[in-house]
């Protein structure tokens, strides 16, 4: 299996593909959220990456652009982004929020509970796909 760098636009194609394989298997998200994410210091490319979360209807996907509006925005380094949403390590976002390293806006306690839900089965599984296509 092909691995390519996190948040790149064949990363992000290859996460579609691995949702839309499981797309009739998707349960209803504990909690719906929007996530505006402006990921710095990305090593593919100069600048910033804008890329929008959404758990909204079941599903979760990683997509490249920004929503117009959104519970809440970030502004992540790539590793701290990448250690959360593929590693898992939520302690790493609190490490980062500590040091200033992520700066959030918008509904923040939504952030919060989404973060402190614990992920389904399907949804580890499909974190581990996740984790297989990425470099």
């Amino acid at each position: 299996m092909a691995k390519h760098e996190f948040l790149s636009s064949e990363w992000i194609t290859a996460a579609k593909a691995i949702q839309n394989t499981y797309s009739d298997q998707v349960a209803e998200a504990p909690l719906e959220v929007t996530m505006n994410l402006t990921v710095t210091d990305t090593p593919f490319q100069e600048g910033k990456v804008e890329a929008y979360l959404d758990a909204r209807h079941g599903k979760l996907a990683i997509v490249l652009g920004q929503l117009e509006s959104s519970d809440v925005t970030v502004t992540i380094d790539y590793e701290t982004c990448k250690a959360v949403l593929i590693e898992g390590n939520g302690d790493a976002a609190l490490q980062a929020f500590m040091t200033g390293k992520i700066a959030v806006e918008g509904d923040v306690a939504k952030l919060l509970a989404y973060q402190t839900t614990p992920p389904s089965a399907l949804q580890l599984e499909i974190t581990e796909k996740l984790k297989e296509i990425t470099a």
